[in-house]
C-alpha cells in the first residue's frame, strides 16, 4: 500500500487496564484496524502519564505497574482514519482521541516472497 504525501495522525491515548468484550483494548484497536486493512498501527506503552481523572499511573521499581498508559498511533489517508473513527467511538469509554495531519516522507516496505 501507498501512503500519500500527505496523510492523517490518529492518536489514542488509553489506559493499559481498558478492556473491550474481554480483551485488552489497544489490542481490540489495533486488530479493527488491521482487519480494515489500514497502513498500520503501533502500540506505545508509557512510563508515567495522568488523565481526565488526575490520578497517576507510573511504573516503579518498588511496585506491580498500576494501569499504564497506552498510546495508538496509526497513520493513513484521511478518508480512510474518518471511515474508522465511528467504529473507536463505539470501543472506547473512556480516552482521548487526536487527529492530526501528517507530512509522509517515506513509507518502504518489502513484500515478502509468494505474496
Amino acid at each position: 500500500m501507498k501512503l500519500p504525501y500527505e496523510a492523517e495522525l490518529l492518536r489514542i491515548f488509553l489506559g493499559e487496564s481498558d478492556r473491550h468484550h474481554g480483551k485488552p483494548l489497544y489490542e481490540a484497536i489495533v486488530h479493527e484496524a488491521r482487519r480494515r486493512g489500514m497502513a498500520g498501527a503501533t502500540v506505545l506503552r508509557g512510563l508515567m502519564g495522568f488523565g481526565a481523572h488526575s490520578r497517576m499511573h507510573s511504573a516503579k521499581v518498588l511496585r506491580i505497574a498500576e494501569d499504564l498508559p497506552v498510546v495508538i498511533e496509526i497513520v493513513d489517508r484521511p478518508e480512510r482514519i474518518a471511515e474508522f473513527l465511528p467504529e473507536l467511538d463505539k470501543m472506547i469509554e473512556e480516552g482521548l482521541v487526536t487527529l492530526e495531519r501528517a507530512r509522509v516522507i517515506a513509507y518502504r516496505y518489502a513484500e515478502s516472497e509468494g505474496s
